[in-house]
């Protein structure tokens, strides 16, 4: 069975409030700050079956999640869905991927005026197998207290998560390692290209830090000296235009505009979003 997607996210460590703050310029629907068990803090893009999450950290605090803090800033985790977390751990070392134990945690949330407790079950990856960035799973005990359908209308049209660009100098390689955590086919364009479908119509794209800087140009992110990173998150929008009008004056984006697809990059994120409009 190949895996579903969860959910994508973008690390801001300590730069919450200016990350939601942009999220929301831009017309996202953003929902309210949640404060993890584990010591991190978090904002939401609700889609169906699926969202964005803003993590980061809180400030004036010792208890801080370390795998945020040691997590470069910008595109950082792949989340997968998982109806059962122990039996995907299971599936996963069966696999060939090593796999560390499932680990419950949970947040307050409130809604309606009634506050309660959205609790979760994931397993991750184990940390050295995935340079792009974390790659985990999420069995979610309490979805309704996740997608509440308020959240999920957003005022600049988008519909949803579509495609993850991942660049890579060892495209084979990584490759044939996301199609194991995926549980799905990866499946070679040419030499610089690759490609693999999830459930739901998400796709993972595997690509070369050529094709990349030939996709985005200006708009490429940092990649520092990783050899491989999460290069850009694409939305499909019932309308391009309502969110270039919205783009146009933030003088925070660094932008590529084409006839069908705008491409925001966000400097002190160092996130590249692109939006595609589909009819």
């Amino acid at each position: 069975m190949t895996f579903a997607l969860d959910h994508v996210v973008i690390n801001a460590v300590f730069e919450m409030d200016r990350a939601a703050k942009l999220m929301s310029q831009l017309g996202f629907t953003v929902t309210p700050r949640g404060y993890h068990s584990l010591g991190s803090i978090n904002h939401l893009i609700m889609f169906e079956g699926h969202y964005l999450e803003l993590i980061g950290l809180p400030m004036g605090t010792d208890g801080l999640r370390q795998d945020i803090l040691r997590s470069p800033k910008g595109l950082n985790g792949l989340v997968f869905q998982a109806g059962d977390a122990d039996a995907c751990r299971d599936v996963l070392r069966a696999s060939g991927l090593a796999a560390l134990e499932p680990q419950n945690f949970s947040r307050p949330v409130e809604i309606g005026g009634v506050e309660q407790l959205a609790r979760f079950r994931t397993v991750r990856t184990a940390p050295e197998l995935f340079e792009a960035g974390r790659v985990y799973y999420c069995q979610h005990y309490t979805p309704e207290l996740v997608w509440h359908r308020p959240w999920m209308s957003h005022p600049n049209g988008c519909r949803g998560l579509s495609e993850l660009v991942v660049v890579s100098v060892e495209l084979q390689r990584n490759s044939g390692l996301f199609a194991k955590a995926a549980q799905a086919s990866a499946k070679g364009q040419d030499n610089e290209l690759w490609a693999i479908e999830l459930d739901g119509g998400f796709r993972i794209t595997l690509m070369s830090p050529a094709r990349y800087r030939e996709r985005y140009g200006q708009c490429s992110v940092e990649a520092s000296d990783r050899r491989s990173y999460f290069g850009a998150l694409v939305f499909e929008a019932a309308d391009v235009g309502r969110v270039r009008d919205l783009a146009a004056d933030m003088a925070e984006l660094r932008l590529k505009d084409q006839s069908n697809s705008l491409a925001a990059l966000i400097p002190f994120l160092n996130t590249l979003l692109e939006f595609r409009s589909v009819r």
